[in-house]
This record gives structure tokens, sequence and C-alpha cells, in this order.
């Protein structure tokens, strides 16, 4: 939960989850929508599917017996290098060096490195690096201390070289290269989506909603019917479109927006542009989802947050 997650945030989660699931056979045996419904507002959603599946491989496959080193830890889905090695290193103290952002900020800093971090074989380097330096009979408190170093003394911006312990031997701070370190390339350019969601209401008030199967973001999460623009299309447009491409054999009674302006909602590399408009229909929708029921089903957090509002 804390990968791409401040504690503040995740902790009520995850003692939502622990309450929820007390144990790995709990997860295991939950549903796939019950787990991505208490993830509802964590984002980067793959991280719950990963977490029940390999809640599944450890119940069933290893007789809930978590993996105790760090190679077969890496053989878990949605444990990576990083996660692994934190593991290993504090849960069974072995000397495996974690290399985390604030990590690559201290030796290169340090040691006056310009490889690019952004690169996949500078993870390499400086996991090489950092076992050198680490205490082999220790490794537990060596990561965690250059881990908090960095997060509290070496930060990004302005670090307050003055009153550093290593402040007399860091080979940046010598050069006056503080500022330049670590070397990273510049990020993937964000991509702009237009999403037009198509909040239908029938006679009885029930709604449609479908399941995000296709892999990309918030796969297998629920949503409104969809239609996805270039840009931002006028109300002309996504009318013609509704009438003569998603209700055919229904009877359109009005369209109307619900918000003039699109909600910006940014994820890690896009940048989505999100209306929502109301369609009502008359007479009653096939297979319709009414309003106590549709709060059941997992939603993106800027989804769940519209339907909470109506």
């Amino acid at each position: 939960m804390l990968q791409q997650t401040r504690v503040a945030q995740g902790t009520p989660y995850f003692l939502s989850f622990v309450d929820a699931f007390p144990t790995v056979f709990d997860l295991a045996k939950a549903d796939e929508e019950q787990v991505l419904k208490l993830w509802q507002g964590l984002g980067y959603y793959s991280r719950a599917r990963n977490l029940h599946k390999t809640a599944q491989y450890v119940a069933t496959e290893l007789n809930g017996l978590f993996p105790d080193n760090y190679n077969d830890l890496l053989g878990l889905k949605g444990v990576g290098e990083y996660t692994a090695a934190a593991i290993a290193s504090f849960s069974y103290e072995e000397a495996v060096p974690v290399v985390d952002g604030n990590v690559f900020r201290v030796l290169s800093r340090y040691f006056d490195l310009e490889t690019d971090i952004a690169l996949a074989s500078a993870k390499k380097e400086f996991a090489a690096l950092a076992f050198e330096l680490m205490p082999k009979d220790n490794p537990a408190t060596f990561n965690q201390a250059i881990m908090e170093f960095g997060a509290l003394q070496c930060v990004p911006k302005s670090p307050n070289c003055g009153i550093c312990v290593f402040n007399e031997s860091c080979a940046a701070l010598q050069k006056k290269k503080v500022d330049q370190l670590p070397v990273k390339s510049k990020k993937l350019k964000v991509r702009n989506r237009y999403f037009n969601y198509l909040v239908v209401s029938d006679d009885n008030e029930d709604t449609i909603i479908q399941k995000r199967t296709s892999k990309g973001i918030w796969q297998n999460l629920y949503e409104f019917p969809l239609i996805e623009t270039e840009a931002v299309e006028n109300y002309d447009y996504i009318a013609e479109r509704i009438e003569n491409e998603f209700f055919v054999n229904e009877s359109v009674g009005s369209v109307m927006e619900y918000n003039e302006k699109s909600i910006i909602h940014k994820l890690s590399h896009q940048h989505l542009h999100i209306k929502f408009w109301k369609v009502n229909i008359k007479g009653v929708i096939k297979n319709g989802t009414d309003a106590a029921t549709l709060r059941t089903f997992p939603f993106p957090i800027v989804i769940h947050n519209f339907i909470e509002k109506e």
C-alpha cells in the first residue's frame, strides 16, 4: 500500500484491510471486487490486483508460509527489487541493499556519480555500491538509515549542507554540484485524454455502469458508459453521439451537462479531462442499476466522488 502512497493516507486503508482480511487466507478467498472497493481512492489499482493474486499464491501454493529470502520474494506478483530487498533486510536480516530515490540521491551526491538514474542499469550500479558500504551483520539499520538520511537531510531541493555530518567528505558539496545530482533524464510526456461519462437515468432512476476489462488504467473497476474524444467537445457533438451510438432503441428525453468545466484528474503519465453528462431515458432500461446497488461497486475515485455528491 505504501508504494506511491504517503503513510498518513495509507494507514486507514491498511486498518480496513486488516479488519476485512485478518489472515492471508481471508484475502485469498475474497472476491476481487471487494478488494478493489476497499482499495478505492489509493490509485495504482494494479497493486491491489497483484496483492490479491499474491495472497492466493501464498495461501494455496505455499500453504500460508510467506517467503523468507530475497530471491523467493521476487517470485511474488507485484514484488519488485525494492520491496523484496526491504522485506528481506527488515524482516529476515538478509544483506540486500534497498535502492529508492533517497538512496540514489545520497550516493550520487556523496560519491559524485553522474549516472542517469532513469536508466535501468543505474539500479544495479547503485545497489552494488550500497552493498559494499553495508555492514553485513546489520543490513536493516543501514537500509533504514540511508533512506531516512535522504528523506530528512539530503533532500531533493536546497539541503542544509552546513549541518550535514558528511559535509567535509561529500564530493558533490566540494565540487558545488549538489543541486545537479542525481542526474535524471526528463519524464515521459504527459498524455491528455478526454472522457465524457454518460450518467443515465430512466423512469425508475436506475442507471447503467460497465466494467473496464481492458489493460490500462482502472482495469476491473466500474464506470459509466464512456465517450472518449480527442479534445473537449461541445453539447451538440455529445448529444448526437448519444442518440446515434448508445440509445438507438430507447427514447432520449434530454441531455444535460453536470459540469461545464472539465474535472482534471492527474495520473502518473496521463491527465484525464472528465465531463459528466446526464442522459434522461424515457421508460425503463434493461439491466439497470439502482442507487443503493451502485454504491457497492468499486469505482475510480473521481467517479466515486461524483456519485457521492449526487
